[in-house]
């Protein structure tokens, strides 16, 4: 019998959802059917505007032709192909695209088929560099308060959500924490990047007097913390960061599985903030969503000193099945032309303003405690109720889904918003009107 692939399901109980309290959701299921463009059609037939460009990931919008047409095509002509000691040309091509995309001295790209993925392979590059460097001592790694990192133990180590941690016990040993840089005593309602918290960075002279900096690998962030809440770096945070980590010889990473590929305007979030470290993890808007694949970028420095010794042995004991995948390759290249003709790597530059502008109207309605907002990154905090935390944001989201047709993300009491990169001005002041609305009707 043929499936029909946008008709409802008759049964939901065999999946078990990740990240959903899958009982909740199965009392009242939202399923998708199709998207195009800035919207999904539910299966019910209702067209649902995309706030959140699927989960970070769809930047360039729904069912691009271009990227369509080069999944189709490669998947009857190549549908998989190994690289162990072995290869085929298109990750060699997406790689040199890549490079050039990246701030130099990032020139070496490792793929992998996840942000989880991506975080645990830099984690172990880290680590690895330093052993053959002859400082094998040094094993410690940090992270953050509020970070997330994906779903891994090295991920969840050195992340700092405490329900993506908690219930698993072991982390990896020697992980050790700065703190977040979320400060509404200070920096609520600030428009773009907050003024006050730079001095934070200073958490990790702390930690080198505290473990000696010969013990430390390496310090993973995301430039912009997006599950946590669209947490921000506050202005001069990062540079002062990576002045640090090349005091004690530590290498910097960045996370930018949510920042990378236009978000916040450019290719990268170390090139919108004029830092470039030693390492960068990227996913989700690499293949635009349409095929899974990450990738880790690596210096210069970091890629060449593994590059000794006889030319026989491997470098690198590491890499998955699907690192390169023809077809995730395939559509990672299509996105790039994509983003390239369509220029949506200036889109966060050109309706910047006026996304901030929406968002901070939002500024006095009911429960209202803050706004954050950095390129086409937006994030509402709510006021949990006494009690009930998350629940007025998730009332938020579930009338938006339901009765207006609008797709948000919220993380807790934040309503989080980081639309496709093809946003006109109409939609934006659609999904704001929209919310003021329910955040009204939600008080």
């Amino acid at each position: 019998m043929r499936f029909d692939p946008t008709a409802a399901p008759s049964e939901t109980s065999a999946f078990w959802m990740p990240f959903t309290a899958n009982r909740q959701f199965k009392a009242e299921p939202r399923l998708l059917a199709s998207a195009e463009g800035m919207y999904y059609r539910s299966v019910d037939g209702r067209q649902i505007l995309d706030a959140t460009a699927g989960l970070w990931c769809c930047n360039a919008g729904h069912a691009r032709p271009k990227i369509v047409e080069a999944v189709s095509r490669q998947i009857a002509t190549l549908d998989y192909a190994p690289t162990f000691q072995m290869g085929h040309p298109l990750p060699f091509v997406l790689a040199e695209r890549l490079a050039d995309l990246a701030p130099d001295p990032l020139r070496h790209v490792f793929f992998t088929c996840s942000g989880s993925e991506a975080v645990d392979t830099a984690l172990k590059i880290a680590l690895a560099y330093h052993r053959v460097r002859g400082e094998g001592q040094r094993t410690r790694l940090i992270g953050r308060e509020k970070g997330y990192h994906g779903v891994g133990f090295g991920g969840i180590s050195v992340g700092g959500m405490v329900n993506n941690r908690k219930f698993f016990g072991a982390m990896l040993p020697g992980v050790d924490h700065l703190r977040h840089t979320l400060d509404l005593s200070r920096n609520a309602f600030s428009r773009g990047l907050p003024e006050h918290g730079a001095e934070l960075a200073d958490d990790l002279e702390r930690l080198v007097q505290l473990h000696d900096a010969s013990t430390i690998a390496a310090v993973i962030v995301e430039p912009i913390s997006g599950s946590a809440g669209v947490v921000l770096p506050p202005r001069g945070y990062l540079e002062r960061l990576r002045a640090i980590c090349d005091r004690h010889g530590i290498l910097l990473i960045f996370d930018e599985v949510i920042t990378g590929f236009g978000r916040i305007g450019g290719a990268f979030g170390a090139e919108r903030f004029g830092v470039t470290p030693d390492l960068i993890t990227c996913a989700k808007g690499l293949s635009n969503g349409a095929v899974p694949m990450g990738a880790v970028l690596a210096s210069r420095q970091v890629h060449d000193a593994f590059m000794h010794g006889p030319e026989n042995a491997i470098e690198l004991f590491h890499g998955y099945t699907y690192s390169g995948h023809p077809v995730a390759a395939a559509a990672a290249l299509a996105t790039l032309d994509t983003y390239e003709e369509e220029g949506l790597f200036n889109r966060a530059f050109e309706l910047g303003q006026a996304w901030e502008d929406a968002a901070h109207a939002l500024r006095g309605l009911p429960n209202v405690i803050d706004i954050r907002n950095h390129g086409l990154i937006a994030a509402i905090e709510l006021a949990p109720r006494e009690g009930s935390p998350g629940a007025r944001a998730y009332e938020v989201f579930r009338r938006c889904f339901h009765e207006r047709d609008l797709l948000i993300r919220v993380t807790g009491d934040v309503i989080a918003l980081s639309p496709p990169l093809i946003i006109e001005p109409a939609q934006i002041e659609r999904i704001f009107s929209t919310l003021a609305d329910t955040i009204r009707a939600a008080a």
